[in-house]
């Protein structure tokens, strides 16, 4: 693969910025949290063989995985990162809370690394570009896979002040933010909780736990990373954008419509994503609900107009 540098193009944006250190105890925990999850993973096939998987778990799992993974699409990103719409404030604190409970990071620090990855977008400075490494294919895959989950491990963070002052000032964020190893340990919890009750057993919350919180998490985690990794290499491209974003299909059921990645980035604040025929986008159709109930407002959906004018070919 190569890349065609457009040399009449304004020269990228430099990342002067000042990044904040991550503690020990974050770094054990983002290896715990991407570790055990996949070994949860390569478990399941043996595990649900005939026993340990049933109705309940597989009612809980799925549930944890929606609220979850719209709380990350429709909630941190959509609306937090890029403004997509405005939102009565009991729904910006439930999607909030459903976001921090993916464990994909906290609010604040879920946006500021979010809005960087845009401001330098498959450039020096962003934080998760498979093409960090070059072009060649040993360069690609190593890329791949530090776009995919080695970007985690970075010492450093995106700073927060830098990239998200208006969510540094806000209360309710500043409070999510504080409040997110509590989340974290709910999301942990509560599918074991839930399991228990519904079968009133013990094994109940055994697998409840497995399917609901290790499962659930390592799916949500591998979906939402592939959209950093797979989506900037693989894939068709249907609008401008000054980097590699491309749409691919087979992830837009499970990403909740985040797949259709090359609109994103090139319409950022748009709220539906999938706006071509066939395109199937759930979290612009959640949000089509939420404005329909009247909780979220001044939704900025595509327009024919705003669509042609950023249309390849």
């Amino acid at each position: 693969m190569t890349v065609v540098i457009d040399r009449d193009s304004p020269p990228p944006p430099k990342p002067d910025f000042e990044p904040q250190p991550k503690s020990r105890a974050e770094m054990i925990l983002f290896g715990f949290f991407v570790g055990v999850p996949l070994l949860a993973v390569l478990a399941a096939v043996p595990f649900a063989w005939g026993w340990g998987l049933g109705w309940t778990d597989i009612v809980i799992t799925v549930v944890m995985y929606t609220v979850t993974g719209l709380g990350v699409t429709v909630g941190f990103h959509r609306y937090f990162t890029h403004g997509s719409f405005k939102a009565k404030r009991p729904l910006r604190i439930a999607l909030g809370i459903a976001g921090s409970l993916s464990l994909e990071m906290s609010v604040l620090d879920w946006v500021a690394t979010h809005r960087k990855h845009h401001k330098f977008s498959d450039k020096e400075g962003d934080p998760h570009s498979p093409w960090r490494f070059g072009t060649g294919f040993r360069a690609l895959t190593k890329g791949l896979l530090y776009a995919h989950m080695g970007w985690l491990f970075e010492p450093t963070r995106a700073n927060r002040a830098k990239y998200a002052p208006d969510l540094v000032k806000d209360p309710d964020v500043l409070r999510l933010h504080r409040s997110f190893t509590a989340l974290a340990i709910t999301s942990l919890a509560l599918p074991a909780v839930l399991g228990g009750l519904l079968s009133w057993s013990l094994w109940g919350a055994v697998t409840g736990f497995f399917w609901g919180s290790m499962v659930r998490l390592a799916l949500l985690h591998h979906v939402t990373w592939s959209i950093n990794s797979i989506c900037h290499v693989f894939g068709d491209e249907a609008f401008e954008a000054r980097d590699k974003s491309r749409n691919v299909w087979w992830l837009a059921i499970p990403s909740f419509g985040e797949s259709w990645h090359n609109l994103h980035h090139s319409d950022p604040t748009c709220a539906r994503h999938g706006a071509l025929k066939g395109q199937i986008d759930l979290s612009a159709g959640t949000i089509r609900w939420f404005e329909r109930f009247g909780w979220a407002t001044d939704v900025r959906w595509p327009t024919p107009e705003r669509l042609a004018a950023k249309r390849i070919g």
